[in-house]
């Protein structure tokens, strides 16, 4: 059904679960003869690959994808680019206790209500052991883009703890387990979160995702506007409950005066003196660094009992044994960075398909 499909002239439909053999997704709209091997995938699945540090899910998947289709000696064919990644290290049985229960924060109650059926293992589908193929997808999406637009994202709060931007290096983020960009709250998020799991609690997280060497030009006026589509895009990961684009929320407390980003001529071109509408001006890009934030709420598979009830009717306390984030926020930074290059490579093609170059 097209809920599993996402962009419009670069498309990917996902398939699989949690606990099944494999997920995967297709890869349509992809131009001919761009290199691509699994080599240029393989690094951002280990960047989300779970169980690399004591605060994610200690699950332990390769990751491995496999390209099927669309690519001969290297290089994509402009037919569909079909990636499987296999699921090597599934325990149902963990859930077996829960399998009639409805976990709180989870989609177990809306599944069995709109479907009658529901795989309670992991989620099943809702589970955010899908995201791996987006960030394959968006890996494909990097090569359409061209070297020219780099994209970057980091965890810049964890639990009302907020970095401090004065401290900021995108190089930092590659050097602790939270892809924070700031050494010092890096090292506070981490006694934060190891009191947190030994409680048998979770919590949330803001991410921020950069995209730089935009083209201006990308997005549409009116109802596929870039900062739109990237909304979705965001809004659309497991557990995102807000999304916002630029100074987002902050601008509201703004005045005219202070909100509007001013203009100078530099060397000829028309150049922005600031950048409060996170690089994107009437759903259109306008050259400066896209920036979109989304807040990710606490891991809702918990060790503390939380109350519910059964498919039959009846209350219950719900205890979700089982591998689990204290902080899903943390592995979302990659998937976030992939659903902005999926989003960008879509509006690059849609923008020569409309207006050349």
């Amino acid at each position: 059904m097209a809920g599993n499909s996402f962009g419009e002239l670069f498309r990917f439909t996902s398939w699989g679960e949690s606990h099944g053999p494999a997920i995967g997704c297709v890869v349509d709209g992809v131009p001919p003869r761009l290199a691509l091997t699994e080599a240029d995938i393989q690094p951002f699945l280990d960047k989300r690959r779970p169980g690399q540090s004591r605060f994610t899910t200690q699950r332990r998947e390769p990751d491995e994808v496999e390209i099927l289709s669309g690519t001969f000696e290297g290089l994509t064919t402009g037919t569909p680019v079909s990636l499987l990644i296999r699921n090597t290290d599934q325990r149902s049985k963990d859930y077996g206790e829960i399998k009639d229960k409805f976990r709180p924060g989870h989609a177990d109650f809306t599944y069995q209500a709109k479907y009658g059926i529901r795989d309670y293992r992991g989620g099943g589908r809702s589970s955010a052991r899908e995201t791996a193929v987006r960030v394959a997808a968006g890996a494909v999406a990097r090569k359409v883009l061209g070297e020219t637009v780099t994209i970057r994202g980091a965890l810049v709060e964890m639990g009302g703890i907020g970095v401090d931007r004065s401290r900021w290096d995108w190089d930092e983020t590659g050097r602790n387990d939270f892809f924070c960009p700031d050494a010092e709250t890096a090292a506070r998020w981490a006694e934060y979160l190891d009191g947190l799991r030994k409680s048998g609690d979770s919590c949330g997280a803001v991410i921020e995702v950069v995209a730089e060497g935009v083209p201006v030009g990308l997005g549409d006026p009116l109802y596929d506007k870039l900062d739109a589509d990237l909304a979705k895009a965001m809004m659309g990961i497991n557990a995102v409950k807000a999304v916002e684009i630029g100074d987002g929320f902050a601008a509201a407390r703004l005045t005219g005066s202070q909100n509007a980003d001013e203009m100078r001529m530099r060397e000829g071109k028309p150049a922005f003196l600031g950048n409060r509408a996170g690089g994107i001006l009437g759903g259109i890009a306008n050259g400066e660094p896209v920036v979109v934030r989304f807040a990710v709420k606490p891991t809702s598979s918990i060790l503390t009992p939380r109350l519910s009830v059964t498919r039959d009717g009846a209350d219950t306390e719900v205890v979700t044994k089982g591998r689990h984030d204290p902080c899903v926020g943390i592995r979302a930074v990659p998937v976030g960075e992939a659903m902005m290059a999926v989003v960008l490579a879509d509006h690059l093609l849609r923008h020569r398909g409309q207006c050349g170059g």
